[in-house]
């Protein structure tokens, strides 16, 4: 239940602040647009047999980025990860 009522409210935040903004796009339509942000992972294998994993989100720019700089956020919220496997 708790869980529920914080996501109502980071919802309404979200919202208002858009809607602040100028933007007063659905919540509905908001979140197909961020759907569009992924984090990917791309496996690089070397000539030693070992595998470079690096893990990192997409390009935030066009509308995704737009909605971030509404909500003063990083467009690049996550530093890329290099894993070797």
């Amino acid at each position: 239940m708790v869980l529920a009522v914080l996501a109502f409210h980071l919802q309404a935040v979200i919202e208002r602040t858009l809607k602040e903004a100028g933007d007063h796009t659905s919540w509905e339509t908001l979140r197909e647009e961020l759907g569009t942000h992924h984090v990917v992972t791309t496996l690089l294998p070397t000539a030693d047999g070992k595998t470079l994993a690096i893990r990192r989100g997409s390009v935030s720019d066009g509308r995704v980025g737009e909605i971030y700089r509404h909500l003063n956020l990083d467009p690049e919220p996550m530093t890329p990860i290099r894993t070797w496997l």
